[in-house]
This record gives structure tokens, C-alpha cells and sequence, in this order.
């Protein structure tokens, strides 16, 4: 079951209809974090290119990829603009949730251990991006890493988790509310 977790209350036990009637209304973004993919950062001789050389999802990770994806579906969003890390862990987990066709956005690229000198210009292309999407346009998921949901709302977000952010024209869009995957 999908959750929300609003920020300033302790747990909410509501399902997220209200939240995803917003997202599938329009003018919202869910920002995921990947789906399980065991371990932290990448190994050694990571290539972008490469899918061999990275940290991948499990058989966990996806399923959970497609929970998401089932239970958004439920709720009435059947296609959404996805767009996803260029990582091969992201780019699976987009495809996963079975709600459109996955565009790469490099600016969802992770800057965690040796890419940290990338944060700034990443954060700077990220919020241009959502600068640039209608207040009225169709949902939008972003799939990325924990290093970048965490830079934009200053939330920890676990595998699978994210967060309701509403696009009001800016580059800081306000961060609704905490889904995550129970």
C-alpha cells in the first residue's frame, strides 16, 4: 500500500488518494528514489555506459519498480512524462512502472562520492527543469537517487520512496508530502 506522510504531523494513515488525485490532475511531480538495488554508491570502474559495471536492482527491487507502478495505475494514473537518472538502477526502475516512455535527464544523474563536484550544476539543471514544466501540465514522475531528492527538499528518502512536489513556476516547488511503498 502507498502512503503519505505529510510534512509536520506525525504518520498519516490516509491512503493517497488526495495526493495522487493532485498528481493525476496535473501540475505535480512525484520524485522517486530508485527501487532495491543492493549496496551504496558504485563500484569500482563504474561506466554510465555499462550496465555491467553498476549497482543494479534485485528481483526486490523489481517488484517493488512494478508495485509503484500497479498502484499508481490503480489510482488512475496510467500515463504520466517519466523522466529518469541515466543509471541503469533509475532508467529499470522508470520502465518498471509501466506508465509511459522513460526519458534520460541527465540533470537526475547522481553527484553521491566521486560525482559530488557535479551537485550544484545538476541542482541548477534540476530546478530550471521544473521551472520549465506547466503549473497545468500532465503528471510527471523523476526517478533518481537519494543524494538528489534529499538536495531538493532536505528529506532522507529510503529505495522506492519519494516525494509530491507541486509545480508553481518556480524553481522551488513545494514539497507536498512523503509516498512511500508499505
Amino acid at each position: 500500500m502507498l502512503a503519505v506522510l505529510v510534512p509536520g504531523t506525525a504518520r498519516a494513515d490516509q491512503s493517497l488518494d488526495g495526493p495522487l488525485e493532485r498528481l493525476r490532475a496535473g501540475g505535480h511531480v512525484l520524485m522517486l528514489r530508485h527501487a532495491l538495488a543492493p549496496g551504496t554508491g558504485d563500484p569500482a570502474g563504474f561506466r554510465l555506459d555499462d550496465c555491467t559495471t553498476q549497482r543494479t536492482l534485485d528481483a526486490a527491487g523489481r517488484d517493488q519498480a512494478r508495485a509503484i507502478g500497479k498502484a499508481l495505475r490503480a489510482a488512475g494514473i496510467t500515463r504520466a512524462a517519466v523522466f529518469s537518472s541515466q543509471w541503469c538502477r533509475c532508467l529499470e526502475t522508470a520502465e518498471l512502472l509501466g506508465l509511459g516512455p522513460v526519458t534520460e535527464l541527465p540533470a537526475l544523474n547522481s553527484f553521491f562520492g566521486p560525482n559530488r563536484d557535479r551537485r550544484s550544476a545538476r541542482m541548477t539543471a534540476l530546478r530550471a527543469f521544473l521551472a520549465e514544466r506547466p503549473v497545468d501540465g500532465p503528471p510527471v514522475v523523476l526517478v533518481t537517487h537519494q543524494v538528489n531528492v534529499t538536495a531538493l527538499t532536505g528529506d532522507f528518502v529510503r529505495s522506492g520512496e519519494g516525494r509530491l512536489l507541486r509545480l508553481d513556476g518556480t524553481d522551488t516547488p513545494e514539497v507536498l508530502g512523503r509516498v512511500m511503498l508499505e
